[in-house]
């Protein structure tokens, strides 16, 4: 492997550059729309059984072709592999390239090669039927081969512990769960009407006679069979779940992951290899973690008798590789229990876990013992339980004496630590857990060097989207290890988040409520000139923002070049700050979060250099709704622009696959006259639903407002945005709606690039008509 990056060393010079804290930028050139073409984003970082090497990847959008006139020109993403030594000695190189991605990289054992998944078609298909299949690069030379031809794809590699198997996931839908097996059946019940008794088939719900003759003329039995064969070829879609939609259709059918085995030859392979099921039938599962002695993985699976769109809890269970037999191991009633993560040792597991009936409960950080066969040694424990923050993505120190995990707070995400060995006294807060890294920062993927002295991860910061980063766990130093983005960012003239705190009247969880915000001057500030003002809010509405979050960096530092100040905050209902906060918007979407964010806004226009007469909103998803209510209660905004929102409640219920947030957050159903208390009144779930939607108060809005929606958007519904954009028209309100073809609910982030660029491009055009 030294071979592989002998050409990548770096010089002292560059080592300095790379070891230096985040700097204020010293280029001239402001950040562009286009470039969104030169961001990388880095992700799944993995270190190497010697602790030696770190493997990650990087994705980039990419525009080819006549991108002035837009008529031949091409747009994408490509993803690769990068190695890197994990001391900073040599610099990261790619080991894949091309225009084939690659993704999901996994170690073997021996550190010698790779597991990775990249999509190749089959033999004799059309590259559009390509499917994700793992491949093995080599590291000390040769070409990637083929390990996997799963028919659906295959993802997730993970090697045995002994390198001799692989285990990968696969996504198969009930035709290809009763196609491998068919004795299978579902043990819950079909929820189509005639049909409600465990082990009925769908889509036809009831079980028809296999050799009966499909007749449209026929009997009654040959009528359904007909039925049948018509709907499963998805003309007509018939529906009879309660979770109908996915995030970009209809979804009339449920699909099952589930986890595949397959041997690993030495060298470079022998052509792709067929795998053996490790778990079946209508019961998916979620992570697949490897105990040591190689024999059994670690799921998390939803009870068998609760059908799936209606299950809320799960425990962890363990299988057997071989027989595919599954035995629970841990069980927390009412609870959910899924990413889990095995200790080296095998004596011990974590895992994430939450109230099932709490739509506002945080994601907690649990362990347990367990004993030399595999099985509980006693009841688990809430490593988390004082730690006010939603824990994410556990990892063991090598030696088992730590557990780290990333937790969103204050609009940073910190790498923390808490020791879970016995009798370790080195944590001594009163949670029992240590922040590693700076709260400004944000930490992504990231993983744990055998040797205990050193975390691998992904960083965001305000001067710098994504870069990677080698983290003293002991001390917090760190040094980043990578120059994807700060080669190009320092050649940019930035804008610094400067972050403030308001004080709200309103207490939660009998303390004061404070609102984290920041302010970001126009990149080229001029004491003394005046300068627009936009207004950024977030959605969720559980989403946080701050100089720790990456997706939105592009966008704040694109408008801070074209001359406006820019003010964010983190308004009630928002994660990052504990559970009393987040759940202060039950009950309470609009009135409250909009005085939160309009505070932050009014912070911001005190400054000497904001004209107050040139003020504009924009935000989407959840913030697209808090948008069209601010423009429909105060009329400060020259213009606004609502992306991808809700707008009304009862619709929204019907409409968007996010559907539970209105039980969850407003405590009823829409067809529900019982009445609830909220903000001092005493009126019906239904009257609630329609007090807090912003079309209620359409005919308020007098501010220019452009709306934007996917086509495809199924988490909030398209209509909605259809409904906003027809009562303005009827109005003669100024409105404007742009549709995007196929996209779904995450277009900002990542979505077609040409899309995205046309609504960034689109949102400043509509906005600066009024305040340029």
């Amino acid at each position: 492997m030294r071979r592989l990056l002998a050409l990548g060393s770096l010089t002292l010079a560059l080592l300095a550059v790379l070891s230096s804290p985040a700097r204020a930028q010293d280029g001239d050139a402001p950040v562009v729309a286009s470039d969104l073409f030169r961001i990388q984003q880095l992700g799944d970082v993995a270190v190497s059984p010697d602790g030696r090497y770190a493997v990650y990847t990087v994705r980039q959008a990419y525009r080819e072709g006549d991108a002035a006139g837009e008529k031949d020109a091409r747009y994408g993403y490509r993803t690769h592999l990068w190695l890197v030594a994990t001391d900073g000695t040599d610099a990261p190189r790619p080991l894949t390239r091309g225009p084939q991605s690659a993704s999901a990289p996994a170690w073997h054992p021996g550190g010698d090669r790779i597991a990775f998944v990249r999509s190749v078609a089959a033999p004799g298909e059309p590259v559009a039927s390509a499917k994700a299949q793992v491949f093995v690069l080599p590291l000390e030379g040769g070409e990637a081969w083929q390990l996997t031809r799963a028919k659906q794809g295959a993802g997730a590699p993970k090697f045995s512990p002994d390198g001799k198997r692989l285990l990968f996931a696969s996504t198969l839908t009930e035709a290809d769960v009763r196609a491998a097996d068919s004795t299978a059946t579902p043990g819950w019940a079909s929820e189509r009407p005639g049909g409600s008794r465990p082990g009925a088939l769908r889509p036809g719900g009831l079980r028809p006679d296999r050799g009966l003759r499909p007749d449209p003329d026929g009997s009654l039995a040959e009528v359904r069979a007909w039925l049948d064969a018509s709907a499963a070829t998805g003309n007509p879609r018939v529906l009879d779940r309660l979770n109908a939609q996915d995030e970009t259709d209809l979804q009339p059918n449920l699909s099952f992951r589930h986890l595949y085995v397959v041997d690993v030859p030495g060298g470079d392979g022998d052509g792709p290899r067929d795998a053996r099921p490790v778990t079946r039938g209508f019961r998916g599962v979620g992570g697949g973690e490897w105990m040591p002695d190689g024999r059994r993985v670690v799921v998390s699976m939803a009870p068998d008798d609760v059908h799936p769109d209606r299950a809320e809890t799960s425990a962890l269970y363990r299988v057997d590789v071989e027989t595919g037999r599954a035995d629970e191991l841990l069980g927390l009633p009412g609870r959910t229990a899924g990413a889990p993560a095995v200790s080296a040792r095998g004596d011990r597991l974590a895992f994430l876990t939450s109230d099932a009936a709490d739509g506002y409960a945080q994601s907690e950080l649990a362990l347990v013992a367990l004993t030399a066969a595999g099985e509980a040694a006693g009841p688990a424990r809430i490593v988390t339980a004082r730690f006010d923050r939603s824990a994410g993505a556990p990892r063991f120190s090598r030696d088992g004496r730590y557990l780290y995990f990333t937790a969103p707070t204050d609009g940073g995400v910190p790498l923390y630590r808490a020791a879970v060995a016995d009798g370790d006294t080195t944590i001594t807060d009163t949670s029992g857990v240590a922040r590693i890294t700076p709260i400004e920062r944000g930490v992504g993927s990231f993983d744990v060097n055998p040797s205990g002295n050193a975390v691998v991860a992904v960083v965001t910061e305000w001067a710098n989207p994504y870069e990677l980063y080698r983290i003293n766990p002991n001390t917090g130093q760190s040094a980043r290890t990578s120059e994807h983005n700060a080669a190009w960012i320092r050649t940019k003239r930035l804008s610094k988040m400067e972050p403030f705190a308001l004080a709200r009247p309103e207490r939660v969880g009998g303390a004061p409520m404070t609102v984290g915000a920041w302010m970001m001057k126009p990149a080229a500030f001029e004491r003394g000139k005046k300068y627009p003002l936009l207004l950024q809010i977030h959605g969720g509405p559980a989403a946080m923002w701050g100089p720790g979050e990456a997706s939105m960096w592009h966008e704040f530092q694109f408008f801070a070049a074209r001359g406006w100040g820019v003010v964010l905050s983190n308004p009630r209902g928002s994660g990052g700050y504990g559970y009393d906060f987040q759940r202060a918007n039950y009950q309470n979407w609009g009135a409250g979060p909009s005085s939160d964010v309009l505070a932050a806004a009014t912070h911001a226009a005190r400054e000497a250099w904001v004209d107050t007469s040139r003020q504009v909103v924009t935000g989407g998803s959840y913030a697209g709704y808090l948008t069209a209510w601010i423009v429909a209660h105060d009329h400060r905004f020259k213009a606004a622009a609502a992306q991808r929102g809700v707008y009304d409640l009862a619709t929204f219920f019907g409409e968007g696959n996010a559907w539970r947030l209105v039980p969850e957050d407003f405590g009823g159903f829409p067809w529900q006259d019982s009445l609830v208390v909220s903000l001092g009144d005493t009126l019906s779930v239904r009257a609630l639903l329609a007090r807090e939607s912003p079309l209620t108060y359409v005919q308020n809005i007098r501010t220019p407002l452009f709306i934007k929606h996917g086509d495809a958007d199924r988490r909030t519904g398209f209509v909605q945005s259809e409904m906003l954009y027809r009562s303005l028209k009827v109005l003669g309100r100024d409105v404007e709606l742009a549709r995007y073809p196929g996209a779904g609910h995450e277009l900002s982030r990542s979505g077609e690039p040409k899309q995205r660029l046309d609504r960034l491009l689109r949102i400043y055009e509509f906005l600066a008509r009024y305040v340029e």
